[in-house]
């Protein structure tokens, strides 16, 4: 995969859920509510100077959020980072990068 190019969407992993659950706060945090749903559903990812990932996940009903994670090098030793997200998304819309 060159550099700076997003991957192709693939199925959401365990650590896929791990990363959206580690954000979440940051999320609810910035959105004013709490999510009782928080399900990783798809996710992309982007080679950057570490690695940016799209998440689509699912928060109940009908309702879908994007995430952009950032997770730098592993030498750098630093949490995950929210670094974006897009709000009142349906299932079928395509995770892009935003």
């Amino acid at each position: 995969m060159l550099c700076g190019g997003a991957s192709a969407t693939k199925p959401a992993t365990s650590e896929t859920q791990k990363i959206a659950d580690e954000v979440k706060p940051q999320l609810e945090e910035k959105e004013g509510k709490t999510f009782d749903v928080f399900t990783a559903v798809e996710f992309k990812t982007q080679v950057v100077a570490g690695t940016n990932y799209f998440i689509k996940v699912h928060v109940g009903n009908d309702e879908f959020v994007h995430l952009r994670v950032f997770k730098s090098l592993p030498h750098e030793n630093k949490p995950l980072s929210l670094h974006g997200y897009q709000s009142s998304k349906l299932k079928h819309d395509e995770l892009t990068y935003f």
